[in-house]
């Protein structure tokens, strides 16, 4: 299974963060997940392995499915509970049933990073008509970071969220890259930038395209 199949992302959310999880409430198709709740987000191909890979983890555990996405190149899905336990335990049987390791995934990389200061009121209306969280507010400074692959920007804006008081404006999880774009003071949104990135490099695995 290991020569035929590519673990892209494996990441686990201890503690999803209140603007985090309530953004998700607002593009999940499955079970909805809240403030507090563990975490599992999984990125493979092919694709089309998500379905198998789902079934795995639900009838395995007491964690509900959240997000089970096929695009062009990729799948991707996620499940959570309220019980750490349960999530990590779904992760290990999927592990286990495709005969991998946490350390086959593919290590994150940090594709690109602006931080924009005093945005102006015309880029924030764009912007605005775009995004599924907050509102960004002329004059704030705003943070767009890139990561590949796609699906651990949700681990960089959740991590973000813990160390810095920021807005989340948009998380974008699907695709060859994952992004993020995160609002606030000029310190503060460097904060979020540092704990981002930090946690991205701290998440081990073999290179990978």
């Amino acid at each position: 299974m290991a020569d035929e199949f590519s673990l892209r992302c494996y990441c686990f959310l201890d503690r999803m963060q209140a603007q985090y999880a309530a953004f998700v409430g607002t593009i999940t198709q499955g079970d909805l997940p809240i403030e507090g709740m563990a975490a599992l987000y999984v990125e493979m191909a092919p694709g089309n392995e998500v379905f198998r890979v789902v079934d795995i983890a639900v009838k395995a555990t007491e964690a509900r499915p959240g997000a089970q996405i096929v695009e062009r190149e990729f799948g991707m899905f996620e499940v959570h509970s309220p019980n750490q336990a349960a999530v990590i335990e779904a992760g290990e049987v999927v592990l286990e049933r495709l005969g991998l390791r946490v350390e086959d995934r593919i290590r994150p990389q940090v594709a690109s990073t602006q931080v924009i200061t005093r945005i102006d009121p015309y880029q924030a209306q764009l912007i605005n008509r775009f995004r599924r969280g907050s509102m960004l507010v002329p004059g704030e400074t705003l943070l767009v970071l890139e990561c590949a692959p796609a699906a651990y920007i949700n681990y960089a804006c959740n991590e973000a969220e813990k160390k810095a008081s920021i807005k989340l404006v948009h998380v974008s999880s699907v695709g060859r890259f994952g992004r993020m774009w995160l609002s606030g003071s000029e310190a503060e949104i460097q904060t979020a930038k540092n704990a981002a990135i930090q946690a991205l490099e701290s998440l081990a695995g073999r290179e990978g395209a």
